[in-house]
């Protein structure tokens, strides 16, 4: 799983990011932080077929994990509300342009037993 190497990652961050940016979302401007988390993206989509949240904990289940698999459908009402998504890697144009702070959210997610 550690063969991911950063040109993949390069890549994968100029997709993203055009796909945030037709969707009006922007990537988080901190891009040390950004391509951290897609390499975490790409573990999880080795480990589990797909791009599961890696600020959350997957079961490894896509049925189960279908509302974490990136972009998550918590995106949209984080990024309203708080002007990022759970683990930050979409972000408001506030957020982008620095004319607002990032805070931690709360967890939508509900547990699941």
């Amino acid at each position: 799983m550690n063969n991911i190497n950063s040109e993949t990652i390069d890549k994968v961050f100029t997709r993203l990011n055009k796909y945030a940016e037709s969707n009006g979302y922007f990537l988080n401007p901190d891009d040390i932080f950004t391509k951290d988390l897609i390499k975490s993206l790409l573990i999880n989509q080795k480990r589990y077929g797909y791009w599961a949240c890696p600020c959350r904990l997957a079961t490894g289940n896509r049925d189960k994990d279908s509302d974490i698999i990136c972009p998550c459908i918590y995106r949209d009402p984080d990024v309203k509300e708080y002007g990022t998504c759970y683990c930050a890697l979409y972000v408001s144009q506030e957020i982008k342009d620095g004319k607002k702070q990032a805070k931690p959210i709360p967890e939508r997610r509900p547990i699941k037993k």
